[in-house]
């Protein structure tokens, strides 16, 4: 009475504080089957029924402990995590707990129940958060208490008995052969369901269909992205239980047939039997052909809010090709301008040089004129009067006049004055000057006029 009190005083305080933040663990990877942390309560977690949470391993049974962990808030308001002496552990931010001591958690701590089976990561992997009640309502799963208190009120005429360990803990082992009188035994079928614990089982598999008109809202329209989420996320689990649905419908079915082929006898109780299962096999097909039809409409709101992604990235697309073209353009016209000016600065460079170019022609034209008119006054300068070379060991006389030395010697036989002046001519001088200069000029000079030169110096040597 004391669950039922609680839980009904936590679903009053959602209706009435729908934007408080809770803590929660935030299941990774999935939209569903978070585990709120309820104040004030101690939260228990396990695989057994007197849990606050009842967790399930589909591939290995035994990874959950029957009670395996509990969360508890302190007087300060931080939450501890307590293991309690599980067989494959908790784990906190990849750290194992030690046994029965209470560990604190903060946000965005990483919890793990159990270790993870070879080849897969961790099934029950969760993240410590703090978030609006508004927000994770519909990801949040329900407590054990809320279904067993919701079992209970369905089954409250029959009485108490106590149960089971398959009731208890669920069983992997096959369901027990429903045994006729018959000793054939190939003849054995699946116990059947009765009618209230048929619809239990249904109610367990998918409790929203006690609501027809809100889930068939919610499937046409999906405007919500977290709705549609959720129910895009559990179009499988609905696909599955068609599944079931229909293997249900044949087992009915097949029962029907093995009583009504039966010898028919005054058996008020075959007969009841045989309405039940056909009551039964009316509802079984009234909710396989409404999971159908929820189907129908999840699979085409999924195709519908696929092309809508699709056009969105198409013209999300189209957009980043746009800004691609304006920006493509906008460095077009920058190149372009930058091309001007590199244009401009050439035409200037080049003006710069022709001007340079002019100059430097002006200034090499005058230079070779000042050297023809050097070469030509040192030509008629130093050139022997007599011989008309240039001067060859060049000598001065007394009046001041230059002639080589050869050829003023062989004038002096003739006559004994300058052929220039007239003069007496009383002493002559070697100047070294002359010849230094003119042997300066005569490197300069063709082939031709060195060997000239040359040639004419030997001769006069030799007639010496």
């Amino acid at each position: 009475m004391d669950k039922e009190t609680a839980a009904d005083c936590c679903a009053a305080e959602d209706d009435e504080y729908p934007d408080s933040e809770v803590f929660c663990l935030m299941r990774v990877g999935r939209n569903s089957d978070w585990l709120r942390l309820f104040e004030n309560t101690e939260i228990t977690i396990g695989r057994g029924v007197d849990v606050t949470y009842q967790l399930l391993s589909p591939t290995c049974p035994l990874m959950i402990s029957r009670l395996h962990c509990t969360f508890r808030q302190s007087e300060d308001g931080h939450w501890t995590v307590t293991d309690k002496k599980s067989l494959n552990g908790v784990w906190v931010n990849g750290t194992r707990l030690p046994s029965d001591e209470a560990h604190p958690v903060r946000l965005g701590d990483s919890i793990q129940l159990g270790v993870p089976v070879i080849g897969n990561k961790a099934e029950f992997d969760y993240v410590v958060v703090q978030k609006p009640l508004r927000d994770i309502k519909h990801f949040l799963a329900k407590k054990l208490v809320e279904r067993v208190t919701s079992k209970s009120a369905h089954i409250s005429k029959k009485p108490k008995r106590k149960l089971t360990m398959e009731e208890v803990e669920p069983s992997t082992s096959k369901p027990k052969l429903y045994r006729c009188s018959s000793a054939d035994k190939s003849l054995a079928v699946p116990c059947p369901l009765s009618p209230l614990k048929g619809q239990q089982r249904l109610s367990h598999i998918k409790p929203e269909g006690t609501r027809p008109g809100r889930d068939d809202h919610q499937a046409e329209r999906p405007s919500d992205g977290s709705s549609a989420t959720r129910d895009f996320d559990n179009l499988q689990m609905y696909s599955q239980n068609i599944l079931l649905l229909r293997e249900q419908v044949d087992n009915t079915q097949r029962q029907v047939a093995s009583l009504e082929g039966e010898p028919r006898q005054a058996d008020p109780l075959r007969e009841e039997q045989v309405r039940e299962l056909r009551g039964q096999l009316d509802t079984l097909r009234a909710k396989m052909h409404r999971m159908e039809t929820l189907e129908k409409s999840f699979s085409e709101t999924k195709r519908l809010l696929e092309e809508q992604k699709t056009q969105q990235q198409e013209e999300l697309l189209k957009k980043q090709l746009e800004e691609a073209l304006q920006e493509q353009k906008k460095v077009i016209g920058e190149l372009a301008l930058s091309r001007q000016g590199f244009e401009e600065i050439l035409l200037a460079k080049n003006k710069e040089l022709e001007v340079t170019k002019e100059e430097k022609e002006k200034a090499r034209a005058q230079k070779e004129e000042v050297v023809t008119q050097v070469t030509e006054v040192l030509e008629n300068e130093l050139q022997c009067i007599i011989c008309s070379e240039l001067f060859i060991e060049a000598v001065i006389l007394n009046c001041a006049h230059s002639f080589c030395c050869y050829c003023i010697n062989q004038w002096r036989k003739k006559k004994d004055e300058c052929p220039i002046c007239r003069q007496a001519i009383q002493s002559q001088t070697r100047c070294l000057a002359l010849d230094n200069c003119i042997d300066r000029m005569v490197e300069n000079l063709s082939l031709d006029m060195k060997a000239r030169r040359q040639t004419l110096i030997s001769e006069r040597k030799g007639e010496r």
